[in-house]
C-alpha cells in the first residue's frame, strides 16, 4: 500500500514539474473590481493571456456594470489578439461596439478588429513562423485582408482624429497593395496554365481597381504577355506602352521582348 502511495506522489510531482497539471485557481471571492482589474492587467503585461482573459471575464461576471467591466471587455479583445485568437478577438471587439457604440474608446475596438484580421492573413502557425517562411501576405486568400481594410477604413472614417488613425491609414495602404498583388498572383497562375484570357482579365482588373499600387507594374506586364499570346497585338502594345510610361526602368520591359514568339523564319 505504501508503495502505491509513494508511486502516486512521484507521478504527481513529475506532472507538476512538467506543468501538466492545471494551476490552482486563485481565491477571488472577496476581490474588488479594482483587484480583479489590477491582477488581470499584470498577467496580461506578463504575457499570460489565458489567465488574464479568465480574470477579465470574472471581473465582468462579478461586477457587470461600471468602467471596470467596460475596460475589461476591451482588454479581453486585446488579450485574445495577443494570444493569436483572431476570431475571439473580433467577437469580443464586436460585442464591445454593440454594447457601447458611443464609448470614448470605441475606436480602439475597431482598431483591434483591424489588427486581428490583419494578422489572420497568416493563420496561427504561419503568423508565428512568417519570418522563417518568408511568405508573402498576398499569396494567401485576400478575404481577411479585405475585412481588415474595411475595419481600418471604418475607424478612419468615423474617428479621423483617433490616435489609431495614422497607423490605420498606413496599414490600409499596405493592405491595398496586398489585395492587388493577390489578383496578380492569380493572373500569374493563369499564365502558367496558359489560360491567357483569364490571365488578361485578372491583370486588367488589378490595374483598373488598384491603379496606384506597386502591383500595377507586374499586372501590365502580364496583360502585355497574355494579349501577345492571344494574338491581340494592339492590346499587347497598349499595355506595354502604359508600362513604359509609368515604369520606364521596369525589368519587365526586357522580359516582354525576350519571351515574345520568335519570327516564323527563325529556326535556331
Amino acid at each position: 500500500m505504501l508503495h502505491h502511495v509513494t508511486l502516486v506522489l512521484m507521478v504527481i510531482s513529475v506532472l507538476s514539474a512538467c506543468g501538466l497539471l492545471p494551476e490552482q485557481s486563485e481565491d477571488t471571492h472577496n476581490w474588488s473590481a479594482n483587484k480583479f482589474y489590477t491582477e488581470a492587467k499584470e498577467k496580461l503585461n506578463n504575457g499570460n493571456y489565458e489567465a488574464a482573459i479568465k480574470l477579465f471575464e470574472g471581473l465582468e461576471a462579478r461586477y457587470p456594470y461600471g468602467r471596470y467591466a467596460q475596460q475589461a471587455q476591451l482588454e479581453t479583445a486585446y488579450a485574445h489578439y495577443k494570444d493569436l485568437e483572431p476570431a475571439s478577438a473580433i467577437a469580443a471587439a464586436d460585442r464591445f461596439i454593440k454594447l457601447h457604440p458611443n464609448h470614448p474608446n470605441v475606436d480602439y475596438a475597431y482598431y483591434i478588429k483591424g489588427l486581428a484580421n490583419y494578422h489572420d492573413n497568416w493563420g496561427i502557425m504561419s503568423f508565428m513562423m512568417r519570418g522563417f517562411l518568408k511568405q508573402d501576405m498576398s499569396e494567401r486568400d485576400s478575404k481577411a485582408s479585405r475585412e481588415s481594410f474595411d475595419n481600418f477604413r471604418e475607424l478612419v472614417k468615423r474617428f479621423p482624429d483617433s490616435k489609431y488613425a495614422a497607423d490605420s491609414r498606413q496599414r490600409m495602404a499596405h493592405l491595398l497593395n496586398v489585395i492587388a498583388m493577390n489578383e496578380v498572383h492569380v493572373a500569374r497562375y493563369y499564365m502558367k496554365r496558359k489560360a491567357y484570357v483569364a490571365a488578361a482579365n485578372r491583370a486588367q482588373f488589378a490595374v483598373r481597381e488598384y491603379p496606384r499600387t506597386p502591383a500595377t507594374e507586374e499586372a501590365l506586364y502580364i496583360m502585355a504577355q497574355a494579349y501577345n499570346a492571344l494574338g491581340m497585338h494592339d492590346l499587347s502594345d497598349d499595355a506595354e506602352r502604359v508600362l513604359k510610361q509609368n515604369f520606364p526602368d521596369s525589368e519587365f520591359l526586357e522580359d516582354i521582348h525576350e519571351t515574345e514568339n520568335p519570327p516564323w523564319w527563325k529556326i535556331w
